[in-house]
């Protein structure tokens, strides 16, 4: 059924907890920012001072196309960074992973991997979606990266699709993965993740 698209439920993992974002996450999220200039380089916004964080959280929960979470290392239970599912399509059976960010020190520890295959499965195998895509700045070599090494097809680019934090113009990068790439998609991302859960 649609609305079952539009439920936002807690999505536990081993390393990884996706909560619903609240604005009592702010707090947690601006300690996240330990290195402002090169987390938001290429984003819209940018979090320096709990003001930052509170408007981020407010414009999140403000935008009815959009359910965000708070990404919660279940080691240490910190804040380490925010994803969301938007452009939320159940006529079509698709949607989009964006609005992401993660703290420097989380980067490369399985965090990511973790979160990705979290909001894959959910997708995939409980909202019975047919494609997954994520949008993200042309020039932006370190997500584009992730975002193929999460087992994503490179589609194309989006001429001036969306507004940069300076006023110019983004051209996107559009990657998908469909429900026929998700099996393999998925034994992959479950061997990274269990093998950052192994390390120490």
């Amino acid at each position: 059924m649609s609305e079952s698209w539009h439920r936002q439920p807690t999505l536990e993992g081993t390393r990884v907890r996706l909560e619903p974002l609240t604005m009592e996450h702010a707090p947690g999220l601006l300690a996240a920012v330990d290195d402002a200039e090169a987390i938001f380089r290429w984003t819209s916004v940018i979090i320096e001072e709990l003001a930052d964080a509170e408007a981020f959280v407010r414009a999140a929960l403000d935008d009815p196309d959009r359910l965000p979470y708070a990404i919660v290392d279940t080691r240490t239970n910190a804040v380490v960074g925010t994803t969301s599912y938007y452009g939320i399509d159940p006529a079509h059976r698709k949607l989009v992973i964006g609005y992401t960010w993660l703290s420097r020190a989380a980067q490369g520890t399985g965090v990511n991997a973790e979160s990705k295959l979290l909001l894959l499965r959910r997708a995939f195998e409980e909202l019975g979606a047919v494609r997954v895509e994520w949008h993200t700045d042309e020039r932006n070599a370190h997500s584009r990266g992730a975002i193929a090494k999460l087992g994503a097809e490179f589609e194309g680019l989006l001429r001036k699709h969306r507004r940069r934090r300076d006023g110019s113009w983004r051209t996107t990068a559009l990657f998908a993965m469909t429900d026929d790439d998700w099996p393999l998609a998925r034994a992959r991302l479950e061997a990274r993740v269990a093998d950052s859960s192994a390390q120490p």
